[in-house]
């Protein structure tokens, strides 16, 4: 085993097995008498670099798992330049003899789990060729070059031997999560966040404590959902679908604001508050205090030139994506409208219920290849734009492939509110797509990758019988954790897997049943009891999937949900819309459009609703009191360090010149 790095001030154990590398597994004959091998090789290298290593034979495939001495992971940490948040609330350049000045994770361990994922990348694909010359690698019969100063890890996947670096479950906290929480039906929506961040990291246990705050607030409106259906009110019963109106708009916006408080002080618990533009301009202005001393100014010629450069490219990369929104647009009209109008057409005019039922089946299964055509179409559209970085080009996805859906989930809706203003039909529809389409995406979510890796391990273990060193009568059957876990589906995005992960799917779930309960909600009050139940299931059902049916997901650093949310204000604008639309058919019992004090009523109540909407958001601050409190005191604090360094460094400066 390679240097465990035990020497430093970190007096951490080390982790147990974090990451797998898959290799093709050799024959025994030629396994033992390959010790000089190319994979023989890789493995050396890694001892070498400070990791612990494990060669796994398995049935698929060999596997090589490692381990990393907290030692080893500073020491990478430091060499990569990572920032790490300190106790001044400043991020600042790792260094491992500094250890004690960074802040600890809510565990109490040093680096969080995607650091330590980042790390262990730095590290494997840091071995590199050093000598002055190329080195003649061999695997099997093949035989290719490792050139000088390439990527030892980058050459055996590009020649097929490594097939995958993945990262790998820790089985003692995955038991410990399966107990406490994917099988924990005892509290509904309760969830234990900081072990989920902690084993999953940012963006994934933001997505689990936005899933539970959603919930438990949709019981408020599904309690008073089930209460207009189950009192009579009697003479104010004409009142209580815009009381019910007026509420679901209010709870709304609250509940925004409150998951922006949320999120704030999530992000603070994690230590990730260093994020703020403050924090980042005080840590660059002090990290490059030294060399910004010595080096002369640009000239104003020179900043003019930039800026202009700047100015043309932003301008050019807004009307790239204003053209490819258009041509989405232009498609939703011509090609998806037509397609989903026939559908709400022919569910019209069919005459039972099992025929609508089985209709909506269809027409959902043929909706998500069509869709997913678009989101294709999409990703390629994105390619050719000006975004800022990954996270600019998912924000343009989550955009594009959200109109889609909205056309496909709504569309039909609308054509029974408006069209026919049949609210009967329109309860149903309602009821058989959250029944029909909630069950369905359930159903493929946890069935297609059991599908999945129980069809390649029946692949793996039939080519295994067929080998002649397996002994003939002998059953064969995987043994180990890993071998299993490689055969598992990865936690990838339907649409655009090379810039999302999973959580777009999810989300998008969640935002499609946000829009049709809040936009229908006055068709159907109790559309809320219906989502409050779907939720507290499907709170379960996605832990279930990350720690029993898919690989552990590679970690993400995104800490908020981003564009999601923009999608959930907009469609509680929509919801005001579209709600006084319902109000004024269910009041108008002739059918007409007439401008009377009913229907003026209503729109002096879309209008009020709208400025509830945009006011209520500045009464509830965005972040809590001591969130606040603590970062005017970092901040106060990481001044104090800047300004003595300034002085320090002017004093270093003047003595120079004297």
């Amino acid at each position: 085993m390679g240097a465990g790095g035990g020497e430093g001030p970190a007096v951490e154990k080390a982790t147990g097995f974090e990451v797998g590398i898959v290799v093709p597994k050799l024959s025994r004959a030629a396994a033992s008498g390959a010790a000089d091998d190319c994979v023989a090789r890789l493995v050396r290298e890694l001892e070498d670099a400070g990791l612990l290593v494990e060669r796994v034979r398995g049935v698929p495939a060999e596997f090589i798992k490692l381990a990393a001495p907290m030692g080893t992971l500073g020491r990478a940490a430091a060499e990569m330049q990572m920032k790490k948040l300190t106790y001044i609330g400043m991020e600042l350049q790792f260094e491992w003899d500094q250890v004690a000045a960074f802040v600890r994770q809510p565990d109490g361990s040093l680096f969080s789990w995607r650091e330590r994922y980042c790390c262990f990348r730095y590290l494997i694909y840091g071995i590199v060729n050093k000598t002055n010359s190329e080195i003649t690698l061999k695997f099997d019969d093949k035989e290719f070059h490792w050139k000088e100063n390439e990527s030892l890890l980058t050459r055996l996947e590009s020649e097929g031997v490594v097939k995958q670096v993945f990262p790998l479950h820790d089985e003692i906290k995955r038991k410990q999560l399966l107990r406490n929480w994917a099988l924990n039906w005892l509290d509904f929506t309760w969830q234990p966040i900081d072990e989920i961040y902690s084993y999953f990291g940012t963006k994934i246990a933001t997505y689990f404590a936005f899933l539970g705050m959603y919930t438990r607030w949709l019981f408020f409106p599904a309690v008073f959902g089930l209460a207009t259906q189950l009192i009579d009110f009697g003479s104010l019963q004409w009142l209580v679908l815009p009381g019910f109106f007026i509420f679901v708009i209010s709870w709304a916006v609250f509940f925004l604001q409150f998951w922006k408080r949320k999120n704030s002080a999530l992000l603070a618990r994690w230590g990730i508050n260093c994020s703020l533009s403050e924090y980042k301009n005080l840590g660059n202005e002090l990290g490059s205090l030294g060399d910004s001393l010595a080096i002369e100014e640009k000239k104003f010629c020179d900043v003019s030139a930039e800026k202009r450069k700047l100015q043309r490219n932003e301008w050019f990369g807004v009307l790239l994506r204003i053209r490819n929104n258009g041509i989405i647009v232009l498609a939703i009209i011509c090609l998806q409208l037509p397609f989903e109008l026939a559908y709400a057409h022919l569910y019209e005019i069919t005459e039972t219920e099992v025929m609508r039922y089985l209709l909506t089946a269809v027409y959902l299964v043929a909706i998500q290849y069509y869709t997913r055509i678009g989101g294709r179409v999409s990703v390629n559209m994105i390619k050719y734009e000006n975004n800022q970085g990954e996270e600019s080009s998912s924000a343009s996805l989550v955009y594009k492939v959200f109109g889609l859906y909205f056309m496909q989930s709504y569309i039909g809706l609308f054509y029974h509110a408006s069209l026919y203003r049949d609210i009967l039909a329109l309860r149903q529809v309602l009821i058989q797509r959250l029944v029909v389409s909630q069950v369905l995406e359930n159903l493929i979510e946890n069935s297609i990758p059991y599908l999945k890796y129980s069809y390649k391990k029946y692949i793996a273990v039939h080519k295994k019988k067929q080998e002649k060193e397996s002994p003939s009568g002998k059953s064969v059957r995987l043994s180990t954790r890993v071998e299993k876990e490689y055969l598992k589906p990865s936690y990838t995005a339907s649409i655009g897997a090379e810039l999302e992960d999973g959580l777009f799917d999810d989300f998008l779930e969640l935002t499609l049943q946000f829009g049709m309960i809040m936009m229908f909600a006055c068709a159907f009050p109790l559309i809320f009891c219906f989502a409050a139940l779907n939720n507290v299931t499907e709170i379960r059902a996605d832990a279930l999937k990350l720690l029993v049916m898919l690989k552990r997901p590679v970690p993400r650093a995104a800490a908020t949900i981003g564009a999601w949310l923009n999608i959930f204000q907009f469609l509680v604008v929509m919801a005001i819309c579209t709600n006084c639309l319902l109000l004024v058919c269910l009041y108008d019992e002739e059918g007409k459009w007439r401008i009377e004090p009913g229907l003026a009523a209503i729109l002096i109540m879309e209008h009020a609703l709208l400025l509830i909407k945009f006011g209520f958001s500045h009464f509830v601050p965005e972040e809590p009191a001591w969130v606040k409190a603590n970062r005017v005191r970092y901040v106060a604090q990481a001044q104090n360090v800047c300004s003595k360094q300034l002085l320090r460094s002017i004093s270093k400066l003047d003595a120079k010149l004297d």
